[in-house]
């Protein structure tokens, strides 16, 4: 979806379809999220009836509730970065350790408007979907544009879409990470 098209009926339509997804699962769902500070969590939630399929959320903002809540370490941290596909990949996994959920989705990214590098432009955001019967989870870095609350909305939108994928094709390819 374009930045400026993604608007807050998107997101619920988006959550809604979700939602049914996992009920149809018979999956339970826990976010960790940086970048969007709980919105992931927060348009699956104001889907009705979502307390069937959403476990619980973790807004690990600050590098130490990455390490306290989700079990980062702080080695990747210091080697990776919080914008990294290490640390998105050990936030999905603590997340699941953490809950009684089947399936997980992380984020951490750069919505700006600063805090981005050369490396690491403002827009860059790391996805990873893990879930209890994978042996890895599916990262991917994605580059949006617009001012903070576009970059944040598309976050929210192709992370509900990763958990979509995830559902309808459960069985990830041997190592179970993709390529951006």
């Amino acid at each position: 979806m374009p930045a400026s098209s993604v608007t807050d009926a998107d997101l619920y339509q988006l959550a809604e379809r979700t939602g049914r997804a996992l009920l149809g699962a018979g999956w339970r769902i826990a976010t960790a999220e940086s970048c969007t500070a709980g919105w992931i969590a927060k348009a699956l939630t104001d889907v009705p009836g979502s307390s069937q399929w959403v476990e619980c959320g973790y807004v690990t903002y600050s590098n130490g509730a990455k390490v306290r809540d989700v079990g980062v370490s702080e080695r990747t941290l210091r080697e990776h970065g919080a914008v990294s596909e290490a640390t998105v990949r050990e936030m999905a996994q603590g997340a699941l350790r953490a809950s009684l959920s089947e399936l997980s989705v992380a984020v951490s990214g750069i919505a700006g408007p600063d805090g981005g590098t050369a490396a690491k432009p403002v827009g860059t955001v790391w996805f990873a979907v893990a879930a209890r019967a994978w042996l890895q989870p599916r990262c991917e870095m994605q580059h949006f544009e617009g001012d903070r609350d576009a970059v944040r909305r598309q976050t929210v939108a192709h992370a509900l879409q990763l958990v979509l994928a995830a559902i309808a094709a459960p069985a990830p390819a041997e190592g179970g990470a993709s390529e951006p």
